[in-house]
């Protein structure tokens, strides 16, 4: 049994940038901070340790992301690793691990970062519960019309 799971809840830490690739597909990439707390075991303190993602949204994801997100909103995650691989134009090699998101769900708005003065909601308006987004399912093989 396999499982390439990833749950994360965190911060933008810039707005998201969306591409076109060549097939004509919409991309959506940004980093997102997330936070813990660590014992500093010399002088058992805690302290907070700071983790930085790739996140990679495909799709419908990139299009509401890149409506909806900007750098420092709080954004909840669910997606799968994947490390690319990609030689530059000089033959270098690199890679990146990313987290590709099958699923977000966007945090409350007016609420600290990420939304200006003019976009803050009413208190009474935050008790609504915010819609989870999903990626399509898979295209089914019937479903393609040719």
């Amino acid at each position: 049994m396999n499982l390439n799971k990833v749950f994360l809840i965190g911060r933008l830490t810039q707005d998201p940038q969306v591409k076109i690739t060549p097939s004509g597909h919409q991309i959506c990439i940004f980093g997102l901070a997330t936070n813990r707390f660590v014992k500093d075991p010399t002088t058992g303190e805690l302290k907070e340790k700071t983790e930085y993602h790739n996140i990679v949204l495909w799709r419908r994801l990139a299009e509401i992301a890149a409506q909806y997100l900007k750098k420092g909103a709080l954004v909840f995650i669910e997606g799968r690793l994947q490390t690319r691989t990609w030689q530059d134009s000089n033959g270098n090699s690199h890679s990146r691990t990313e987290i590709v998101a099958e699923r977000i769900q966007l945090g409350p708005r007016g609420m600290g970062k990420g939304v200006s003065k003019e976009e803050k909601i009413p208190s009474e308006e935050i008790e609504e519960e915010i819609p989870v987004i999903e990626e399509d399912e898979e295209i089914k093989i019937e479903d393609i019309p040719f």
